[in-house]
């Protein structure tokens, strides 16, 4: 297949998407092109629209390829869309953050970090699909384990989980989340699409209930 078309076929396939395509699913799409050549050239479109300065970018998210808008015309879209962008609470941020670095985890070990009871925060986090249940760990009571989902890499503009921020970057985002609400924070980059930008999209929401559940919700997860 002529290089060009296969190029605008993929821009078709990742717009039609809207959500993180992984190079497999991508590459099944075609009878007769190897892997590799479809994964050359994403990576070329990838190049081609960041140095054109289009205002759409190709990204690896989530484990696949999403076609996103720039990080300088977030405020635009958000003014067009009339929309917020997600927003975390300090009790869900420090919640998935524990979940995010020392998965596979459970929720007595979450508890025993923060120092409080975790049971409404992780019914949050599992409705917003930030976090699943990865089953049960062989241990007494055998509790339940949780892990963070594609869609928690996709909201945090991730690739994987190696494209964290290590702690010291974590704990500016999680400054500047208490000071969202107060203005721009500086150092802190504000798009909801960039893992630095948390500080700004992820601003607090009413804190959820944290001492509300019993030991039955634990089960029922």
């Amino acid at each position: 297949m002529e290089e060009e078309r296969l190029k605008s076929i993929l821009a078709s396939l990742l717009f039609a998407a809207g959500e993180p395509v992984s190079l497999a699913r991508l590459t099944a799409v075609f009878d007769d092109l190897p892997r590799a050549a479809v994964q050359k050239a994403l990576t070329e479109m990838a190049s081609q629209y960041a140095a054109e300065n289009r205002g759409i970018v190709i990204d690896e998210v989530a484990g696949g390829y999403q076609m996103r808008t720039p990080k300088d015309h977030a405020g635009y879209v958000r003014k067009l869309l009339a929309a917020r962008p997600p927003r975390l609470s300090r009790p869900l941020m420090e919640t998935v953050a524990i979940i995010a670095y020392r998965q596979p985890i459970t929720r007595p070990e979450i508890e025993q970090l923060r120092g409080v009871d975790t049971g409404g925060v992780l019914e949050t986090l599992l409705e917003k699909r930030l976090v699943k249940i990865a089953g049960r760990k062989d241990a007494p009571g055998r509790p339940i384990i949780y892990k963070t989902t594609d869609e928690f890499l996709e909201l945090f503009g991730l690739k994987d989980l190696e494209g964290l921020p290590d702690l010291s970057e974590f704990r500016e985002i999680e400054r500047a989340v208490e000071q969202a609400n107060t203005g721009p924070v500086e150092g802190i980059e504000t798009h909801p699409e960039d893992s630095a930008a948390t500080a700004e999209s992820l601003s607090e929401e009413p804190a959820e209930p944290e001492t509300e559940t019993s030991d039955d919700d634990e089960t029922s997860h």
